[in-house]
């Protein structure tokens, strides 16, 4: 069971503008230690641990989920609530079914120009009409990591499009995007996305998720869980 009091404050959290999603959670120092080395530190140097995020799915949680949807691959076990919570103490894995980590980083295949448009167009987190969200984890197969940079890139946006579509959704879909492997490579997931929409956005933000299902891009993926969440009781 979560502390009420990590609940607590992780609700007050999301209703805080140009924030992340939470409050503490508990990637050891050794985990921190890796993600330096693998970054060329040289070294031990500690990952920040602001950027450091944990999805927790139990029974508290200041999100209720309504649904899982398992897209492709293994499935995550059902729990009634989810809470995300950023730091760098005070989550066990007893505290849930499961917890799921990713960091905040840079946008690997965007150009500036591209950052430009979605930092002017993109929403904060914690909008007070925003009481529908989405946590969607996929990990693409070893044929997209074994790819080059600029192919990856390539099949991104020139052939999939992955930010044209987004950008079709922006201002009603707030998202933030979890990276999983710079945590190290047997993470469950690679990436964790993070959606926040008001409730008459939910069809358009189907339609978006849909849109970019049926991409060159996504042949790619093989583990993606579909998961939805309200806000409150």
């Amino acid at each position: 069971m979560v502390d009420r009091r990590l609940a607590l404050a992780c609700d007050l959290h999301f209703h805080r503008r140009n924030t992340s999603i939470g409050t503490p959670n508990s990637v050891t120092r050794q985990e921190r230690t890796r993600y330096a080395h693998r970054e060329g530190a040289g070294r031990e140097e500690e990952m920040p641990m602001s950027r450091v995020v944990t999805f927790m799915g139990g029974t508290a949680g200041p999100w209720r989920v309504v649904r899982m949807d398992t897209i492709t691959g293994l499935p995550l076990e059902m729990v009634d609530r989810l809470a995300a919570l950023e730091g760098g103490h005070g989550v066990r894995p007893t505290d849930g079914k499961w917890l799921l980590q990713g960091i905040t980083s840079n946008e690997r295949y965007v150009v500036r120009e591209e950052k430009q448009i979605l930092v002017a167009r993109q929403p904060p987190l914690g909008r007070p009409q925003a009481t529908c969200a989405a946590l969607i984890p996929i990990r693409k197969s070893a044929a997209w990591w074994n790819l080059t940079q600029d192919a990856r890139r390539d099949i991104f946006e020139t052939h999939s499009h992955h930010i044209e579509i987004g950008l079709e959704f922006l201002p009603a879909i707030a998202r933030k995007l979890h990276h999983c492997r710079d945590l190290g490579e047997h993470e469950p997931f690679d990436f964790l996305t993070w959606f926040e929409y008001a409730p008459d956005h939910a069809e358009a933000f189907d339609r978006m998720v849909t849109k970019l299902r049926s991409t060159q891009e996504w042949t790619y993926v093989d583990r993606e869980v579909d998961i939805r969440l309200v806000r409150g009781d």
